[in-house]
């Protein structure tokens, strides 16, 4: 087990996809280191007001505690009051343009302390798309790259993951999925540190060309106030999804970490309506038709 390098890695991946989106935007990200009295780091570079992204983050962390909180020992109650150490890289981007979708990716590395036992680590991450407006090229592409990300390590882990995606990232009070899915996957620990690294290093590259294509692609439609009136409703259900079934929010919170860096998932401007539906035969519709529900999209 090496944390050094996946420190390492993490914080150039930072710097790397941080300097590409300043390229694509065209305004400058602010950087703020902080330190956790408890122990530990990080770097939060935000921006908000941009030309392409109304709001985005790419938030680097590293902490140390001396007792796991509750979310993170759901799946791990023997590892309950353990020591700890975490760290991990969360994007999260909030377009301007209701034809760009929402996107968030995370990678993560975990290791607890068992008293007078060997550390027990695992990795965890994923990609996931949410988009305001349906278009089943970008769709079908988003998921192609996340399957190629994961075809070296053997041909069980992209429906595997997609699986975990699709049941994971899903409002269950509105029986609905947040978007359209990716892959996801927690507690990983197979084979050994080298195979468990390299995956979760495949899905970080994987990234920028799950998504960059599609941001290029729609960044230039134009639109009005209706589709943006229809963005700030739909960015509604990512707000509750975060404050109500995100692990990491609640990992984050529980665990006495920086609220600011935790809260910028959120987006800027947001609704909520009173039992809304959309038109029939609309394109608002069909997003709920014919996207936001569980599919194959590369059968």
């Amino acid at each position: 087990m090496n944390r050094d390098a996946v420190k390492t890695y993490l914080t150039d991946l930072q710097e790397r996809i941080v300097t590409l989106l300043e390229q694509t935007d065209g305004d400058t990200f602010l950087r703020d280191a902080w330190q956790r009295p408890e122990g530990g780091e990080g770097l939060s570079c935000v921006i908000e007001e941009g030309k392409v992204f109304e709001r985005g983050g790419v938030n680097f962390s590293h902490v140390r505690g001396q007792k796991l909180p509750a979310s993170a020992t759901a799946k791990r109650p023997e590892l309950a009051g353990c020591g700890f150490e975490a760290m991990g890289l969360s994007l999260v981007l909030h377009p301007r343009n209701p034809y760009v979708p929402t996107t968030h990716f995370n990678v993560r590395f975990f290791c607890a302390q068992p008293p007078g036992a060997e550390p027990v680590w695992w990795f965890g991450g994923g990609m996931d798309l949410t988009p305001y407006y349906g278009f089943t090229e970008d769709t079908v592409h988003f998921h192609r790259t996340c399957r190629d990300a994961l075809v070296p390590f053997g041909a069980e882990y992209h429906p595997r993951f997609k699986q975990w995606c699709d049941e994971y990232f899903f409002l269950k009070h509105r029986n609905e999925p947040r978007g359209i899915g990716g892959i996801f996957f927690d507690d990983f620990h197979e084979r050994d540190f080298d195979f468990s690294f390299s995956l979760m290093q495949s899905v970080s590259e994987h990234f920028l060309s799950a998504y960059m294509p599609i941001l290029q692609r729609r960044s230039a439609m134009p639109y009005g106030e209706r589709e943006r009136d229809f963005q700030a409703y739909r960015r509604g259900r990512y707000v509750e999804f975060n404050l109500v079934w995100d692990r990491g929010t609640l990992f984050g919170l529980q665990s006495g970490g920086r609220t600011e860096s935790i809260l910028m998932s959120l987006p800027p401007i947001v609704k909520w309506r009173y039992d809304w539906q959309p038109e029939k035969g609309s394109e608002e519709e069909r997003l709920y038709r014919e996207f936001l529900v569980g599919k194959d999209w590369l059968a």
